[in-house]
């Protein structure tokens, strides 16, 4: 088998016109289209029949994570705009610690405009619930290869991070819908089962769910549990290496109940993952789990899943031993949850350990989005890709979407 280091991402591309990229969504999330891909067969239908069109035995994963307004704004005293995107909590350094924070946090941001703002401190002042509040940002260290250190103050204890963001910040959108972002994306660009403060990016497959798909699914007694992982910008950075050996993913944080644990652990459903971020989360416990078979004793930072390490292990381990080991570790350490973190990269060639069926929207050329897709199919994702094309679909974020049955 070839090293999927070697993989040129190159092979991963179509042509995609812009008249394709859905710009918005439509009015009603669940009337969207949906592909049906079951063992090579491929037919259509739409996204609000998934109840009667999913396998009698599924056990659905959804990423319950939540978009926060990441974007912030500042204006210099010489009229040059400097934008400030919140990436991740660096102090302290729990998502939900942060948002409750008053005063005082620091965040690992990147900077727009980074040329025009060589020192100082930047300030805006506005009024949240009649109270006024001047926030004041200041650049400290890089951190990693392109973001930067920045601590937030400001002048109202009775007031929160989270409350801050709310008023001074902006949801982010995806680039390539080349728009502002719109008070209705506030809603829209929101999965109707979101809660978990802390994505700068949707968990896009989510976003074809209505209450009532849910209630049909309950209806069928197809159950569904959530999980997090906050979504980072890092999703949208396209491969620009001419082999995925030298492209760099970036760390996203999970969060995984006990109980979703002891489901997984003794289902015998077929588990199928709502996007490529629950099927990160579910195959990085596969790792983390092994991880704690070889170290009981493991460290929570000794738990993070790195990037290659799938492939460069032979494990003769199964994916219940995996996922006992982590709720006997919790049980030891008397949590009631995994948080930890992955850096995972599922491309062709990589074994599948956890999830049986995929949710997932059209992605991106030259994107790990996509080679998580033919990791997952085999290989077998032009043919998809071809039909939808084909076929008036409609492309990334606020497209369609397809179920995955391989």
């Amino acid at each position: 088998m070839q090293n999927p280091q070697n993989i040129r991402i190159d092979e991963y591309d179509y042509p995609l016109p812009d008249e394709r990229i859905a710009k918005f969504p439509l009015s009603r999330r669940d009337t969207s289209k949906l592909l049906i891909y079951r063992q090579g067969d491929i037919s259509e239908s739409k996204f609000d029949r998934l109840p009667e069109i999913l396998p009698a035995d599924t056990l659905l994963v959804c990423n319950n994570t939540r978009v926060i307004q990441a974007r912030l704004h500042f204006r210099k005293s010489t009229g040059a705009l400097i934008e400030i995107f919140c990436l991740e909590p660096l102090s302290p350094h729990d998502y939900l610690m942060s948002f409750q924070s008053t005063e005082r946090c620091v965040w690992s941001c990147l900077i727009g405009n980074l040329s025009k703002w060589k020192q100082g401190s930047l300030h805006r002042t506005l009024d949240i619930d009649g109270q006024e509040v001047t926030l004041t940002v200041e650049r400290g260290n890089t951190h990693g290869s392109n973001a930067h250190e920045i601590t937030f103050t400001w002048d109202n204890s009775g007031i929160t991070f989270a409350s801050l963001l709310e008023a001074f910040g902006e949801l982010p959108i995806p680039p390539y819908l080349n728009r502002e972002t719109e008070e209705s994306d506030k809603e829209t660009y929101q999965t109707v089962y979101s809660r978990i403060e802390g994505s700068v990016a949707a968990p896009t497959a989510g976003l074809h769910f209505t209450p009532e798909v849910f209630a049909a699914l309950e209806k069928r007694d197809i159950p569904r549990k959530e999980l997090t992982l906050h979504v980072g910008a890092g999703t949208f950075k396209p491969v620009k290496s001419v082999t995925i050996a030298d492209h760099e993913m970036h760390t996203e944080y999970i969060s995984v109940s006990l109980d979703l644990l002891e489901t997984l652990a003794t289902t015998e459903r077929r588990i199928i993952a709502v996007g490529t971020t629950s099927v990160r989360t579910l195959e990085s416990l596969y790792y983390i789990g092994c991880k704690l078979i070889q170290n009981p004793t493991a460290s929570p930072e000794d738990l993070t899943v790195e990037q290659w390490q799938p492939y460069n292990e032979t494990l003769e381990i199964s994916s219940r031993e995996a996922l006992q080991a982590i709720i006997g570790y919790l049980r030891r350490n008397s949590l009631d949850r995994l948080v930890s973190a992955t850096r995972i990269i599922i491309v062709p060639g990589y074994k599948f350990h956890i999830v049986q069926g995929l949710i997932t929207n059209f992605h991106q050329p030259h994107s790990t989005l996509l080679l998580l897709v033919s990791a997952f199919l085999n290989g077998d994702w032009r043919k998809i890709y071809d039909y939808a094309l084909s076929h008036d679909f409609r492309f990334l974020s606020y497209g369609d979407s397809s179920l995955l049955l391989p």
